[in-house]
């Protein structure tokens, strides 16, 4: 290896995964490496996977795969694995593909540094390299997962919840808005579980402290688990202005039947109630969820009963997914009887019911004067976000570069005239 080997991170998966590398990528910098964002011109790589789903873990491979064809041409020295993939299958991985240099686990920062010759500085351990724009970024509050989903192989990789310290989170907030980020994205396993260790759940109270840091505007909840949202939160979101009216609240189901073997630990009525409770405390929040479809027993009649709760609710925003089988699952001995192609079908009929709900929506705001943070400029338009839509995952609103003075990170006041599915269009009104 180079005296100062020149490194590419590559993330793979979650915007927790992200905060992962990033905290890797500010321990490198301190070590006085070289990074590069385009793994061409790197020495040395790292590949931060993801094991979450069948899906993720072909690209995790296929990623691997590549950059040994890389080392084998003589364009790199040294591949480091490490993430969520690494964690659960690291023996196999060793065997399958012995060209990686060395296999680590999730949050592995001290032995990856140490593996090119650094030293982990670890007063600055909660310290980032940023990805994301300098405006936005993620805070991921817990690691892990105490929920014992049948189908879900996260506390494999992640173990179980650990809540990170508030005095942490709030000290790294205050380095963030120092760089200039404006929206904090709270992030975790499951948010609604922070602070379970002291014996009450104390995410209200997080976002009360993070409220008040000078440059922090909006705040946004991702990743709430149902069966135990706190009641003093829902007061949070709905009485802090910097809160976002926003809740990504993954539901994954809602028969009956399948959320007593997914072990979600509640019902189709809990579920209905806090949906309601939301909306009536929380004026017009707006609600994201995501879907399983295809799980080993949904039958016809079950996937119904979830198109019909789609139509009925009128969600803001959602994600579906196809049932993906993980071993060591609880679920696992079902196997995965649903074909392929059926899981595709019921996914395409229930993105089709939600592209017509998000029409109406989107139709219901022309007309409106919206609070808008610009990401970026993509040809002739601006393209930004309203307190409606969380950065990467959700729609934008399209604004035209009619030769006005606009500058990427800023807030400005934006009237809609226009929408599709998915997106909005609005012009300027005025800045802040």
């Amino acid at each position: 290896m180079p005296s100062n080997p020149k490194i590419s991170v590559i993330t793979l998966g979650c915007s927790k995964n992200s905060v992962d590398s990033e905290r890797l990528m500010n321990q490198l910098n301190l070590n006085k490496f070289d990074l590069t964002e385009n793994p061409d011109e790197a020495d040395s790589i790292v590949i931060n996977t993801c094991g979450f789903i069948d899906s993720a873990k072909e690209e995790s491979v296929n990623t691997i795969l590549s950059a040994v064809e890389l080392k084998k041409k003589g364009k790199l020295k040294k591949i480091i694995v490490a993430g969520c993939l690494s964690e659960r299958y690291m023996e196999d991985l060793k065997k399958e593909i012995p060209e990686v240099d060395s296999y680590f686990g999730t949050e592995a920062y001290e032995e990856i540094v140490n593996a090119f010759g650094g030293d982990l500085k670890y007063e600055l351990i909660g310290e980032r390299h940023l990805t994301t724009p300098k405006h936005f970024t993620y805070l991921k509050i817990s690691e892990g997962c105490d929920n014992p989903c049948s189908f879900c192989a996260i506390p494999l990789m992640r173990g179980l919840h650990k809540s990170k310290p508030m005095d942490q989170l709030i000290q790294e907030t205050e380095l963030l808005a120092a760089k200039g980020v404006k929206e904090i994205n709270i992030i975790g396993q499951d948010t609604t579980d922070y602070g379970k260790e002291s014996g009450k759940r104390n995410l209200a109270e997080l976002l009360t402290k993070i409220s008040i840091i000078d440059g922090i505007e909006w705040i946004r909840l991702l990743y709430a688990y149902p069966s135990h949202f706190p009641e003093d939160l829902i007061d949070e979101i709905a009485g802090n202005p910097k809160v976002c009216k926003y809740v990504d609240i993954p539901l994954q189901h809602i028969s009956d039947n399948i959320l007593k073997s997914m072990r979600r630990g509640i019902t189709k009525r809990r579920t209905i109630e806090l949906l309601n409770k939301l909306r009536e405390r929380i004026p017009d929040i707006t609600l994201r969820t995501t879907f399983i479809v295809g799980y080993p027993n949904e039958g016809e009649k079950e996937f119904a009963e979830l198109c019909e709760f789609v139509k009925d609710i009128k969600f803001d925003r959602i994600g579906v997914f196809n049932y993906s089988l993980e071993e060591n699952t609880p679920i696992y001995i079902l196997g995965d009887p649903v074909l392929p192609e059926v899981k595709g079908e019921r996914k395409a009929v229930l993105m089709n019911i939600q592209k017509e709900i998000s029409q109406s929506k989107n139709e219901s705001l022309i007309g409106r004067k919206m609070k808008v943070i610009i990401d970026s400029l993509d040809g002739n338009f601006f393209i930004g976000r309203t307190e409606k839509d969380a950065p990467e995952v959700d729609g934008e609103i399209l604004i035209k570069n009619d030769n006005i003075k606009m500058r990427i990170g800023n807030f400005y006041d934006v009237e809609i005239y226009d929408c599709n599915e998915y997106d909005l269009f609005g012009k300027i009104v005025n800045s802040k």
